[in-house]
């Protein structure tokens, strides 16, 4: 077996068909883990485990994950998921972590604005879970909905746009074409619309390539900075060429990439492989990991896990900081953050690494091509895998990954979860059975 990718989806595959089958594992960077990327940054004396890419994950939502987490005794820890705006350059700034954060600026209180978008969460929030009973819903965009809803530019653009941005790594205008079912269904399942009693969160204790490297002991023909170029079916075998010349077969192939660098593998695609892949589009964003405290909010009582902070207006690019020392609770005398897509200089001397991340867009065309998805699963001994499946997350990447290893057969993942595959669309069961 061949499985292409070593993030968490191809990395799954691997695993599990290891512990029945022969399986070469290709990546083309030199490291294996995907975004789960930990970097070692020094503070006080020691090298403390920072992580740069996955991060976070909580238990309901992510089944499948604490059950991997549990089954190899990995350990992990509470983290805080709070959240914060900055906006204008720092001279409308709210955070989450209670009401002194909440406030920011002593003018908040009395600020028409920030009273606005107070009025509009509160009322997001509570009539939201109703839009998922109306089938009219299904037809909107965010975007068209909060206009025909009459929101307040203070909610749209200082709140509601500013956290869809962070947590899908994206502009604001693309959060507004963001199917408005799609999103309040994530919300909702993730309790986002809970303005109280929101479920805690964890982070893997040292680091997320712990995990990573417990995995590939199940997969010794590991092949680093080995490029795939193109792969070749027939109805007997797949060919698969690296970057090198090299070329190998094997019975069956997983292609656990994002979904354009599948299709461009492909040196047969078929007319549904085409369409299917070729609806995907991805974003790219650049992580930077650094010590700089002018990518955070202005007052330091704001800071949060999770910092928004540019400029308002749906064109202007995400820009988020991590304050990794909250998120993974490290020493405070040493802070240490991680900004995607910095519109501000970082002082050259504060940058400790520097990582290129893509994630997928999720538009209309997107989640149709998503319900389709499993028609390609086998054809020509090949399978698909990876986030795109789901909501881009790592369980998503999980879910589909292990999927596909289980549907080449002769292999069950290790654990019993319910809901193991809702994130995922597969094969109906009848079709399934004839």
């Amino acid at each position: 077996m061949a499985v292409i990718g070593s993030g968490i989806a191809g990395l799954s595959a691997a695993w599990l068909l290891g512990r029945r089958h022969r399986v070469t594992l290709y990546e083309a960077d030199a490291r294996p883990g995907g975004h789960s990327n930990t970097v070692l940054v020094p503070m006080a004396g020691v090298l403390a485990p920072v992580d740069t890419g996955f991060i976070v994950f909580n238990e309901r939502n992510y089944p499948n994950l604490t059950a991997l987490f549990d089954h190899l005794g990995i350990k992990t820890q509470v983290t805080d998921m709070s959240f914060s705006a900055s906006l204008d350059g720092g001279r409308f700034e709210y955070g989450s972590t209670g009401i002194r954060a909440m406030l920011g600026q002593p003018g908040n209180v009395v600020n028409r604005r920030f009273l606005a978008m107070l009025r509009d969460i509160v009322r997001f929030y509570a009539t939201a879970p109703r839009l998922l009973d109306d089938p009219r819903s299904c037809e909107l965009t965010l975007g068209e909905y909060l206009d025909r809803g009459r929101y307040s530019a203070a909610f749209v653009e200082d709140h509601l746009l500013p956290m869809g941005a962070a947590i899908w790594s994206t502009t604001a205008a693309q959060i507004r074409d963001y199917p408005l079912a799609a999103f309040v269904r994530f919300f909702k399942s993730h309790e986002l619309l809970d303005l109280t009693g929101r479920r805690s969160w964890r982070t893997v204790s040292g680091g997320s390539t712990r995990y990573v490297q417990d995995m590939l002991r199940a997969v010794p023909d590991l092949r680093l900075g080995a490029g795939v170029a193109r792969i070749r079916r027939t109805a007997d075998e797949v060919t698969v060429i690296d970057a090198r010349g090299e070329q190998r077969c094997f019975d069956d192939v997983v292609v656990a990439t994002h979904a354009d660098q599948a299709l461009a593998l492909l040196e047969d695609a078929d007319e549904a492989e085409r369409a299917l892949l070729g609806a995907f589009r991805y974003t790219p964003n650049t992580a930077i990991l650094h010590t700089d405290r002018n990518l955070m909010p202005r007052h330091e009582r704001v800071w949060s896990s999770w910092n928004y902070v540019g400029d308002r207006g749906d064109c202007r690019p995400l820009c988020v900081t991590y304050w990794m020392n909250l998120l993974q609770d490290l020493d405070r005398r040493y802070p240490v953050f991680l900004t995607l897509n910095p519109t501000r200089p970082i002082a050259a001397d504060k940058i400790l690494r520097t990582i290129t991340y893509t994630h997928p867009l999720f538009d209309r065309r997107a989640l149709d091509a998503q319900q389709e998805l499993w028609r390609l699963q086998g054809g020509r001994r090949t399978w698909f895998a990876g986030s795109y499946f789901g909501s881009g997350f790592h369980e998503d990447a999980l879910q589909a990954g292990l999927s596909a290893a289980e549907d080449i057969g002769g292999v069950r993942r290790p654990w019993r979860v319910a809901g193991e595959s809702a994130r995922i669309r597969l094969r109906p069961q009848l079709e399934a059975a004839e």
